[in-house]
């Protein structure tokens, strides 16, 4: 006998009467507008200070079912979605997706214990994170949907770490405006929280965060398992849970309104003490006017994490003069004579270079086209972050160090022949750039081409324009806002197709209705596939996302092939 429950999820996914449910059915347009109606509201009762509001829509978004499939989505589609819990599951088809968007009841749901598991830090000892089962990961991104719009509504200005739409870049330029003239702050307390995410107090998370208490209490009184063995846990949130940033970011929300006050009482930007918080996580700095001034602000940030369970940690919090400099987020911010320049720290560039000579070094015996796909990535990834600070001369610095290692890789595999011989077989020419680390490859239709090395120096600089502190996702009268912030981010992906794609459909996937940005991702889809004869020209591709490719790929509302029917959706 069918259940009421998976009679619902058929009616959402427009499953047949008596059919299987199919998760690609879902109709993930109307699901969006849904939610982010919900959302939108939630945000708008909090401005207005309509807390009972607040909770009643909090309770329809947490119990919809476009929440739950957003939700769902939201676990298998991320990094971790092939990590398992306890439990050993994963949701990694549709039918598995489907099922486990059913399982999202408040009634009698119990979550199960961590997997506790431990990664190497930058100073060398280890983080412990606490990785929840796919259900209990999936309960967590249904209720942040109901709790984002209240944190991004009651954060502080200047926190920038773990929020939608903002990034480091944001804060290195928010540091950049705080310290850059002649009569700007000389001196900044650089401080960070020790062991935030494990210390946080369950009896203040519980009184103060506005969400479902029942259910917050139990994802933190969940225990961890550790080599098979239970362990209880008396305070702190696991790192590894997808709610875990938004709870530690409204613990440590209020500082700067506790900083405002105390140094500025009628001025919000405290420009007689030159007062400025900058927070990123549990990493921050506060600029001031004297050391005498920071170490009273110090003091203030004492009694407001003393209260929430939290204490600066004394190894890396110190008070330092803006000519000797401090790092932050992996950058390096100091004045030379008088001009502040913002450069990749030595610790980050190290522990950079560290990890390409491992994969250098594991790859002695590998083809040379596996040394470039795994150095491109790496290579990539980390001149990315850096692109918008002072970073030229280090990414050539860089460059050189990695041609050193890979010329010392290609001389070990041919000890016997000439080093020309050696330089010929792994260095080529191109125009006018020589030791060009590439390698021929047949690609899927056995044509032959060259996969060449990235360089560092290939990534332009460019300098980033910083959110403005009090834009809000959730506020309807910043979308403009934001879909010019998404445009120019779309610009500086280069003269790719992507971004002409983007632009014709005014950055909207089709299918869902949802923007396409470079945090989400995307695919290019044929409308018409290959194997039925489409060709490559534009009108016959779009940008979607990923799991709307997979769902253009699958089956349509009414049981369909998609490719036929999505064209005239698209053109629609």
């Amino acid at each position: 006998m069918v259940s009421r429950r998976e009679r619902v999820c058929r009616t959402l996914t427009g499953a047949a009467s008596g059919g299987e449910v199919d998760w690609h059915q879902i109709d993930w347009a109307s699901a969006h507008r849904t939610a982010r109606r919900l959302q939108m509201r939630i945000a708008k009762a909090v401005r207005e200070g309509r807390w009972g509001k607040v909770k009643a829509l909090q309770w329809l978004l947490t119990h919809s079912r476009s929440g739950k499939a957003i939700a769902v989505k939201r676990v298998t589609e991320n990094q971790g979605k092939k990590t398992p819990g306890v439990d050993g599951e994963i949701w990694d088809t549709p039918g598995k997706r489907a099922r486990g968007m059913l399982s999202l009841a408040r009634r009698g749901y119990q979550p199960q214990p961590l997997r506790r598991v431990f990664i190497p830090k930058a100073n060398g000892k280890m983080r412990p994170l606490g990785i929840p089962t796919m259900r209990d990961r999936a309960m967590q991104a249904l209720h942040l949907l109901a709790l984002e719009p209240i944190s991004e509504s009651t954060a502080d200005p200047n926190s920038y770490g773990f929020r939608p739409e903002r990034a480091s870049r944001d804060a290195a330029e928010q540091c950049f405006q705080a310290l850059r003239q002649r009569v700007s702050a000389q001196w900044v307390l650089d401080a960070d929280i020790s062991g935030c995410f494990d210390n946080i107090g369950h009896d203040w998370l519980i009184a103060n965060v506005p969400t479902d208490k029942v259910v917050l209490q139990k994802w933190l009184k969940s225990g961890f398992v550790q080599n098979g063995e239970l362990f209880a846990t008396e305070a702190g949130t696991p790192q590894g849970g997808i709610i875990s940033p938004t709870l530690a970011n409204m613990t440590l929300d209020g500082m700067e309104r506790v900083l405002r006050k105390r140094f500025a009482p009628s001025h919000p930007q405290c420009r007689k003490n030159k007062v400025n918080l900058i927070r990123y996580a549990d990493d921050f700095v506060i600029t001031g006017a004297s050391k005498e001034l920071l170490e009273e602000a110090r003091s203030l940030m004492e009694d407001f994490l003393q209260q929430r369970g939290l204490a600066l940690s004394e190894e890396k919090t110190k008070i330092v003069h803006i000519e000797e400099g401090f790092d932050f987020l992996g950058w390096n911010v100091r004045k030379y004579d008088g001009k502040l320049l913002i450069k990749p720290a030595k610790k980050n560039v190290q522990a950079f270079l560290r990890k390409v000579r491992t994969i250098i070094r594991d790859a002695r015996t590998a083809k040379q086209e596996y040394v470039i796909g795994r150095l491109n990535p790496v290579i990539r990834g980390w001149a990315n972050y850096h692109r918008n600070q002072v970073a030229a001369e280090t990414f050539g610095k860089v460059d050189h160090l990695i041609w050193k290692q890979l010329w010392q890789w290609a001389c070990r595999r041919h000890p016997h022949k000439p080093l020309t011989w050696v330089k010929d077989r792994y260095f080529a020419r191109e125009g006018t750039r020589n030791w060009v680390f590439r390698a021929e490859v047949n690609d899927d239709e056995g044509n032959s081409k060259f996969v060449r090395l990235v360089k560092a120096t290939d990534v332009p600089i460019r300098r980033h324009r910083k959110i403005r502190a009090e834009a809000n996702p959730f506020d309807p009268s910043w979308d403009s806002y934001f879909a010019d912030r998404h445009g120019q981010l779309m610009d500086r992906q280069g003269r790719n197709l992507a971004p002409k794609l983007w632009k014709a459909q005014g950055g909207i996937c089709p299918i869902c209705r949802e923007y396409i940005t470079v945090n989400t991702g995307w695919e290019i889809h044929h409308v018409v596939p290959r194997g039925l004869g489409g060709s490559e020209a534009r009108s016959n591709l779009t940008l979607l996302h990923t799991n709307c490719h997979w769902q253009a790929h699958s089956y349509t509302w009414n049981g369909e092939l998609a490719a036929p029917v999505k064209r005239s959706f698209v053109e629609a």
